[in-house]
């Protein structure tokens, strides 16, 4: 036997023999394949049955038969000789695996979006609907926004009904066509705002496009209504009636105000009054005009301007609906049905005016009156549009068989013997669309009351563009919404493919035309003209007009519309400017989104998996990608850290990051909140440092702001870019600051708007002023490192000012590089801040509790438990409901909703949203606080607990040692003062 193919062992180690083996091995191979055939024979009493127990499967080609070479030795073909190189082979032992499972799964096909197969029928062409994208004076842009469960969807589910005939709600009231994702469908909750485009006419059957972008109503998804407010011209707010003016409603409005946006309101849910409540009509006249009476008051409060705004169903910018019977109507659009009616006689649009307020019709004289001409008399909104609605309910509700028809038949409703076998509420619906027909009233205000984008330009780019407007050809674009200008569009909004693998970026187009195929150049959210890094080069992919549940592509987009765009979503993060290759080396960004909200709860995340991060982390840039206020980082301990507004809001992002991001098994750890560090007094003595080399010397003190500064930084109240005459008039006048202090601002931090102040406050006879600016910028930088990582637990700084005292700087330029004072700057920062009584601060929501008289003291109870305290309490009027107000710290919020519905039996509900930053009661650095483990602590010792659990989930040493920001002269200094208080070192 030859050493070359078998070892010591008899295993077979080398290739197959060549033709010039010995005849006595070929003999023996022949002998062994003949007794291999003969086993492999199935007896003839078997035949048929499988005879395979156990053991290993090899999947070869079945004419790939073992090759025997000695005994029981068989040598198999590899799969790379029998199918060729780079094939894989499966070997499986047997039932591990069940039948019904392929061995080789197939390609999966991800869907979680719902969609249009093709394109449905329309009551207008598409082509019709192309054309009108070049009239900017006929599009409106308008943001439906509202409060939780107000009808927002609903509302535009009535008008993609009226435009879409094969789309038929019925039995099924819910269609929600706009909420295209399975877990909106499921949760029955908007998540994501979803733009859609219409074609909807007015009363004078004049066309117009009206680009409506419907938002979530639930405060954790405030972010999505942002984005939304940046590309639209103005708001509808929908107010549910008989809920009146809810914690969203009020911050909504709030927010419209502050990015100048037209306010319209929608009284929605009318029937509530009139079914649920069962309010008469005078009744529901005055809770009708009590809500409108409450927007106003906060109009007044939140505007800015001297004229105000004012809504009222007199001027038009109030409409009335029922979302759930389908129709909609304002005061010109009722008068009109009366002229229809009774023929013209009389000025539907004169009509209106007298239709709201304290006027009364007079019968003997058929004139208007503000007198009550007798005793009986109503006023003519409950007269002659209350009380006819009220009619048509009570006729259809109770006598559908005997007096339906005949009423039906005097307003010119007729319905067919099958319709009026209908159930009760789809036969309501069915009389008060054919009633009140289309939806024209809501386009009327929309038209009358919102700027099309040609008279909004002006305003939208003053507010939102962030370069220099002159008189220049590329300003005049902007400013005039030409379609023939130079390129630009504003991108808010990420949508992901049905099978969630890319992103189209959604905008507006400002000025200029877009063209499919176009090579762009994108401009990210820090690009500036100094910095140049954040932009790239794209070429644009297919164009879409979006409409929820299927897009119409399009060649071209022009000036004023909306658009979604493929192929450049690889550059954005949140939001981009888009504009032109060429002639756009001057074109600035579109400001970032500015919410009203933050991100302050808090999880870390990673893969069960350990070897799958990748492909979490690459699902965290998606899922960051998606969602406008969310926020994913690494912390300096390596875990991954998402931050989001609430729990619901969290709990769709995991259940993004997970089922459609990564598809992999995530770990989450507990919840937790975002801190802030801040001091309470001034710091006790002059804190100074020296840079590295010894030649340089630099003096701090830190103190607290004064009230409500941070907040007008933060909301760009006030701006670091101000010329420094109007900053300094700014704080002399709202905070009385002395001149010199207020204009010496070098900072704010940490970025432009921080809500910490560096000043500097030497005086020019102690320090020269030339080198102290030639090391300004180096000095801000490390201001700006230290308040965004605290000494106390690397949270950021707020609320503490920090001046520069005293500077000794050396004059050789080698000696004052940014590499001997940045760090400096930062620890002289740390050292005044830990002299100054430091303290923790945590968020603190405000929660709006829904309830029954009857559970209001259950909801104090379980506030009581969780730190809260009620701020108001008070019934809703002309509800059965009290509305509680309260304030709870974050960190205790976590399963409120749920223990509140436990101890209420489900009759209360909640709804909670970042409010304000409030200091922990306690003294972080206090060593003589015990931490127990599992153990509730008492609220002396919460910012010492706080700290250092915060500190060890960061991997930081469990105590801030202080020392470590002193310097061994700042040291002697303190042992000298005997300032050293109770803090250990």
């Amino acid at each position: 036997m030859e050493g070359d193919l078998y070892d010591e062992f008899g295993n077979y180690i080398g290739p197959e023999l060549e033709s010039d083996e010995s005849e006595e091995e070929e003999d023996r191979e022949e002998e062994d394949e003949e007794q291999t055939n003969e086993d492999m024979t199935l007896p003839e009493d078997d035949e048929g049955e499988d005879d395979m127990e156990t053991g290993t499967v090899a999947l070869v080609a079945p004419e790939t038969q073992a090759v025997v070479l000695h005994e029981d030795k068989k040598y198999y073909p590899t799969a790379e000789e029998v199918y060729g190189p780079e094939v894989e082979t499966i070997i499986q032992e047997e039932d591990t695996q069940p039948l019904t499972e392929p061995i080789i799964a197939p390609v999966k096909k991800k869907k979680f979006t719902i969609q249009e197969k093709g394109l449905p029928r329309t009551n207008y062409k598409i082509e019709f609907l192309a054309d009108l994208m070049d009239s900017p004076q006929l599009i409106r842009n308008v943001a439906i926004v509202g409060h939780l469960h107000h009808g927002k969807t609903s509302f535009v589910d009535n008008l993609v009904e009226q435009t879409h005939p094969d789309i038929y709600v019925g039995e099924t009231k819910n269609l929600r066509y706009t909420d295209t994702l399975f877990t909106e469908q499921e949760r029955g909750v908007s998540i994501k705002s979803t733009p859609l485009t219409l074609v909807l006419p007015d009363t004078k059957d004049k066309s117009f496009l009206m680009n409506l972008y419907d938002t979530p109503g639930h405060v954790n998804f405030s972010d999505e209504v942002t984005a939304a407010f940046r590309l639209c011209d103005g708001v509808m707010i929908v107010v549910d009636v008989s809920e009146g003016v809810m914690m969203n409603t009020e911050r909504l409005i709030k927010h419209a105000l502050q990015e100048k946006l037209a306010i319209t309101i929608c009284m929605n849910k009318i029937d509530r009054l009139i079914l649920e409540l069962k309010l008469p009509p005078q009744d529901a006249y005055y809770k009708l005009k009590h809500t409108l009476d409450e927007i106003n008051s906060l109009l007044s409060l939140y505007s800015e301007s001297t004229e105000g705004v004012v809504v009222s169903p007199l001027l038009g910018n109030v409409c009335f609906s029922s979302s759930q019977y389908g129709f909609s109507f304002t005061l010109e659009s009722f008068a009109q049905l009366y002229s229809d009616l009774y023929g013209g006689g009389f000025s539907p649009k004169e009509f209106a005016k007298r239709l709201w307020g304290d006027i009364y019709f007079n019968k003997t004289k058929r004139t208007f009156t503000k007198k009550i001409p007798s005793t009986d008399s109503q006023r003519t909104f409950i007269e002659f549009i209350l009380e006819p609605l009220y009619k048509i309910f009570a006729q259809t509700v109770g006598d559908v068989d005997t007096t339906l028809p005949s009423v039906l038949k005097e307003l010119g409703v007729f319905l067919s013997k099958s319709e009026l076998k209908l159930n009760i509420r789809p036969l309501l619906r069915l009389v008060c669309q054919r009633f009140f027909g289309e939806a024209r009233g809501f386009v009327d205000m929309c038209v009358k009351h919102i700027p099309s984008p040609v008279e909004a330009a002006r305003t939208k780019i003053e507010h939102t563009y962030t370069g220099i407007l002159d008189d220049d050809e590329w300003t005049q674009s902007l400013m005039t919404c030409d379609s023939d200008g130079p390129l630009m569009v504003h991108v808010t909004k990420l949508y992901p493919t049905q099978d969630a693998t890319q992103f189209h970026a959604f905008g507006r187009v400002i000025s200029g035309t877009l063209y499919s195929g176009e090579q762009v150049r994108v401009l990210g959210e820090s690009f500036t003209l100094e910095d140049e890094e954040d932009s790239k080069v794209c070429q644009v992919g297919r164009l879409w007009v979006a409409e929820a549940r299927y897009t119409i592509e399009i060649n071209r987009s022009p000036a004023g519309t909306f658009v979604l765009i493929e192929g450049i979503d690889s550059t954005i993060t949140k939001t981009a400017t888009v504009t032109q290759l060429s002639g756009s080396e001057d074109a600035q960004i579109f400001r970032p989104l500015k919410f009203n909200t933050q991100s302050v709860i808090k999880i870390a995340v990673e893969p069960v998996n350990p070897s799958e991060l990748p492909k979490m982390l690459d699902g965290l840039r998606k899922v960051n990608m998606s969602y406008p206020l969310l926020v994913t980082k690494v912390e300096e301990s390596g875990e991954h850290v998402v931050l989001g507004t609430g729990e619901l809001y969290l709990d769709c992002v995991m259940h993004d990051l997970r089922k459609m991001y990564s598809e992999i098994d995530i770990k989450v750890a507990d919840p937790v909140v975002a801190f802030c560090e801040t001091v309470v007094e001034t710091s006790s003595l002059k804190c100074f440092a020296m840079t590295p080399n010894k030649r340089n010397k630099l003096t701090m003190i830190a103190e607290p702001l004064e009230k409500g500064l941070a907040e007008d930084i933060e909301n760009e109240v006030v701006q670091m870019t101000w010329p420094k005459k109007k900053l300094a008039e700014f704080f002399q006048t709202k905070y009385e600051w002395d001149l010199l202090a207020a204009r010496s601002i070098w900072s704010f931090g940490p970025e432009m708007t921080g809500p910490n102040i560096l000043v500097d406050d030497t005086l020019p006879t102690e320090v020269d002023k030339t080198l102290l600016h030639s090391v300004r910028d180096s000095i801000v930088r490390g201001f700006q490192w230290g308040a965004r990582e605290g000494p106390l637990c690397e949270e950021p700084i707020r609320n503490v000012k920090f001046k520069v005292l005293d500077a000794k700087i050396s004059e050789d330029p080698l000696q004052r590089g940014g590499g001997q004072f940045i760090p400096t700057a930062r620890r002289v920062a740390f050292s005044a801040f830990v002299m100054a009584t430091p303290r923790l601060m945590e968020p603190y929501y405000l929660v709006e509790v829904q309830a029954p008289a009857d559970c209001v003291s259950a909801v104090y109870s379980v506030l009581g438990k969780r730190r809260g305290h009620v701020t108001q309490d008070a019934p809703e009027p002309g509800s059965p409901l009290y509305i509680i107000k309260a304030f709870i710290p974050a960190i205790d919020s976590f399963g409120f909703e749920s223990d509140l519905r436990t101890h209420t039996q489900g009759q209360a509900f909640c709804l909670s949203v970042f409010h304000h930053w409030q200091i922990v009661p306690g003294d972080p650095l206090d060593k003589t606080i015990p931490i127990r483990p599992l153990e509730p602590q008492p609220a002396p010792h919460l910012a010492r607990e706080f700290m250092v659990k915060t500190r060890r989930r960061k991997g930081l040493p469990e105590d801030a040692s202080i020392n470590k920001f002193f310097d061994e002269p700042m040291l002697l200094e303190l042992a000298r003062q005997d300032i050293m208080l109770s803090y250990q070192m």
